[in-house]
């Protein structure tokens, strides 16, 4: 069986170094091709060397567009504007492109979605199976109780995380919204400072803490008269998104061009 050639966008960065060493124990993948953004001090360097093992023959290079053309996929969990960027040209090279990246703006979402018109793209805000099954059971729970039982999304990330709230809360609170059939836009808070006033009822609260090298931790609580429920899930280490991202890719490679989920992969 020919192994699926796969390319790591951000090579350098700690989830691409986990997601090169995931793509190098896969018995069915490859890594074909690497990139950083431009200046970065890894450009030149031997993937394999930069992740501590023997030398690959493959350079991490700066200009990613030939790359595309000799790959099967890409795994990527950069910033918005280089993924958009990236979809672009899987659209045009009608590849798989596995994208962990948060921070996302409305916007954004419609250009995924215009380029997974030619491009096999699976978009996760977490590719844990763990995390993916939560928001199964979240999507669950928030359709069984009423709004009588107030939803919160707690979760805390390493202090280099950039953005906020985390991409897996915004998808657990999606899911939430969607189990009580609302638009979570409608019923997201963020932020609560100063007099606030009292809990509306139905709103979904968001609270985000950043600190140390905690690699996520989320808690979806249903607070209700006298009674609470919790729903927790805590990753220890990131290899368990990078080693999801990697199957996503295997699974996207006999796909028609599409917009899919972790949860199209686990059929949940």
């Amino acid at each position: 069986m020919t192994k699926m050639r796969l390319a790591v966008m951000g090579a350098s960065g700690r989830m691409g170094k986990e997601l090169t060493m995931a793509a190098l124990n896969h018995p069915d993948t490859e890594i074909a091709g690497a990139t950083e953004m431009p200046g970065s001090p890894a450009i030149g360097t031997d993937i394999g060397t930069l992740n501590n093992v023997p030398a690959l023959g493959i350079s991490v290079q700066e200009d990613p567009i030939d790359l595309f053309t000799k790959v099967d996929g890409i795994l990527d969990f950069t910033s918005p504007a280089a993924t958009l960027k990236f979809a672009e040209l899987s659209a045009q090279a009608r590849i798989v492109h596995v994208i962990g990246t948060t921070g996302f703006s409305p916007e954004d979402e419609e250009k995924l979605e215009a380029a997974s018109r030619h491009a096999r793209i699976i978009k996760a805000g977490n590719m844990s199976l763990g995390v993916n099954l939560l928001a199964a059971l979240t999507k669950k729970v928030a359709s069984t109780l009423d709004e009588s039982f107030d939803i919160e999304i707690v979760e805390m990330h390493h202090k280099h995380k950039v953005d906020a709230p985390s991409g897996t809360s915004l998808m657990l609170g999606a899911a939430a919204a969607e189990g009580r059939n609302v638009g979570l836009e409608e019923k997201s808070v963020r932020v609560r400072d100063g007099l606030t006033g009292p809990r509306q009822d139905g709103d979904i609260g968001f609270a985000t803490l950043r600190g140390g090298s905690v690699a996520g931790d989320h808690t979806i609580i249903f607070a209700g008269p006298g009674e609470r429920i919790e729903l927790t899930h805590k990753a220890d280490d990131r290899g368990i998104f990078a080693n999801g991202a990697v199957k996503a890719a295997l699974w996207g490679q006999d796909k028609a061009p599409g917009l899919y989920s972790m949860a199209d992969i686990l059929s949940l």
